[in-house]
């Protein structure tokens, strides 16, 4: 059942295939930080050194989001839709705990699990990193644990003494709010399905970052679709593009956040260029050429009727494929 009207059917397969067969859709993502989100190993706020722009050789220190801090929590997503409208329970799979290896979650995202079986995800994300140096996308807050009396002060609770001042006193770094990073999000031999599917969880996915704060909120604003027959230029290049644009303009000297509406034009203009250079058989669907497949989309997700429909036929896929290729592994392991 064909869900969308706007793309041709040649981009997409009839079903999921077992082996890879050189279709590539890619997602065209600029990722905005619109509060405090932490990104951090180790304690400390992930970054790295790296070339300035492509024309621009000064190195700097850049904000990165490592890939399964992107991935991870759109596929949250997807699996709470799937538990939402009932086609998965929290019984038969539980993410990193227990994988049912029949949905679409499991089938489209990957799964390990020991010798009982895996799957190798079909998306595929790399780092990502701002576009804008560490120094100016960073602040550091102090954070307390108050009583709840809401004063550092004790009252006597728990033992301690009356009027004792807490030492639960803590130094965080935070990325601020419009820290901008592009991002390639890639899903390798689609159908129309696992294409919604992918599509759908990067639009809803609002929080990234360490799970445990009340922070993280992050907007993806995707400004097109190429469809391929390979891999295109990586999230580092494209923000190097970015950045030597924006340089040339002028508007990077600044202590204010960078202008939304002129990082999303700039994405525009340096992808197509940069996709200008590629040597793969591609179609683009960028900027304008992008809004009548966003429009549909969301019209399509914006419906319960709509989601319904794309859950259930991409469940339909997952479950025609664990039985025709998981299935038979592990009768065959079991044998």
């Amino acid at each position: 059942m064909s869900l969308l009207k706007t793309i041709d059917s040649k981009f997409f397969h009839a079903e999921i295939p077992y082996k890879p067969m050189g279709k590539y859709a890619h997602f065209l993502t600029i990722r905005v930080t619109e509060s405090y989100p932490l990104f951090q190993t180790d304690g400390e706020l992930n970054k790295a050194r790296v070339r300035s722009g492509i024309a621009d050789a000064t190195p700097i220190s850049r904000l990165t989001i490592f890939k399964r801090k992107q991935s991870t929590p759109e596929r949250l997503v997807g699996r709470e839709l799937l538990r939402s409208y009932g086609l998965m329970t929290a019984e038969d799979c539980e993410y990193n705990v227990k994988f049912a290896m029949d949905n679409p979650d499991c089938i489209i995202y990957g799964f390990a699990i020991g010798d009982s079986g895996s799957e190798k995800s079909k998306v595929v994300v790399d780092t990502a990193f701002s576009i804008t140096a560490f120094d100016g996308s960073h602040e550091t807050f102090t954070l307390n644990a108050p009583f709840e009396n809401g004063t550092m002060a004790s009252k006597g609770e728990a033992g301690s003494k009356p009027g004792e001042v807490t030492s639960r006193i803590n130094q965080q770094d935070h990325i601020r709010p419009q820290v901008f990073f592009p991002s390639i999000v890639t899903l390798k031999d689609p159908t129309e399905a696992s294409f919604l599917y992918v599509f759908n969880n990067i639009l809803r996915t609002r929080h990234y970052g360490a799970q445990t704060t009340r922070t993280g909120r992050l907007r993806n604003e995707l400004i097109g679709v190429v469809f391929a027959d390979g891999e295109i230029t990586s999230n580092l290049r494209w923000t190097q593009a970015i950045y030597d644009q924006m340089q040339a303009k002028n508007t990077l000297n600044s202590t204010d956040p960078l202008n939304e509406d002129e990082v999303l034009e700039t994405a525009v203009a340096t992808i197509q260029t940069l996709m200008s250079e590629e040597f793969i058989v591609h179609t683009d669907l960028i900027g304008s050429d992008f809004e009548a497949l966003l429009t549909e989309v969301k019209q399509l997700t914006g419906q319960e009727s709509g989601m319904r429909s794309l859950l259930q036929q991409a469940d339909a896929e997952a479950k025609a494929y664990a039985q025709k290729h998981i299935s038979k592994k592990s009768t065959a392991k079991a044998k």
